[in-house]
């Protein structure tokens, strides 16, 4: 990851927390108060879902509840690792950031780091007793390797993109503290630099040793990064 790239992810999770923090000093959330949503103060939980977007998401959440008498609004922060990804077409990779050989047996893997910040809103839809209308900002670190044996070539493309996402929650009592839940959504992320061996090429046409006349546009279609992505996950949260 380049050190623009660093300082973005930084200065998102900071403004993120920093936000989050401000909240919950307002309203004393270190006082912590478990039970329903019925009970005076804060009220914070936490929970780990499984899913599909691009490949299967695991997704580590915190979320505070109540922050303030007549606020309805819920907050979520979150972080997900995504597996069994396809990073792209590993020959047209191969030439859009290297050169144009075709030696070697492609060998292609993926991951893809997510960081949110949510607010959810409890809505009356489909019969959904306990269900939230969500939405928030979302960043992405995604990471394509691509090896070609007996070619001697071995890198990474990277693609870091800021987006955001809508998405619907429903929760089901399993016990006093223990929810099972149920999520359907879609996330949007902006185009963003693609950078891989020593090539770079960015949305706005600019690009930095760019191979042969490729443009954006094709290093756009070779590599899988993430763009519209509708998501399916089922997880749990644990009341505090």
């Amino acid at each position: 990851m380049q050190q623009t790239d660093k300082m973005m992810l930084r200065s998102w999770l900071n403004v993120s927390i920093i936000s989050l923090m401000v909240f919950l000093s307002s309203v004393g959330v270190f006082a912590q108060v478990p039970g329903i949503s019925k009970n005076p103060g804060p009220i914070l939980s936490g929970g780990l879902s499984v899913g599909y977007d691009i490949g299967m998401p695991i997704q580590a959440q915190f979320m505070v509840r109540n922050l303030a008498s007549g606020l309805p609004l819920t907050f979520r922060l979150f972080t997900g690792n995504s597996f069994f990804l396809d990073p792209g077409n590993a020959e047209g990779v191969r030439q859009v950031f290297v050169n144009e050989a075709t030696n070697g047996v492609p060998e292609k893997s993926a991951t893809r780091w997510t960081f949110g910040l949510d607010v959810m809103h409890p809505v009356n839809i489909l019969g959904l007793k306990n269900a939230y209308l969500e939405a928030g900002m979302r960043y992405s670190v995604f990471t394509g390797t691509f090896q070609y044996v007996g070619g001697d070539e071995l890198f990474d493309v990277h693609c870091n993109q800021i987006g955001f996402g809508l998405g619907l929650d429903s929760y089901y009592r399993v016990s006093s503290r223990v929810d099972l839940v149920l999520s359907v959504g879609t996330d949007f992320y902006l185009p963003a630099a693609l950078e891989g061996h020593d090539a770079t090429y960015n949305p706005n046409g600019t690009f930095v040793n760019q191979r042969e006349q490729f443009t954006y546009a094709d290093a756009d279609k070779v590599v899988n990064q993430p763009k519209v992505l509708p998501k399916l996950a089922v997880g749990f949260n644990y009341g505090f």
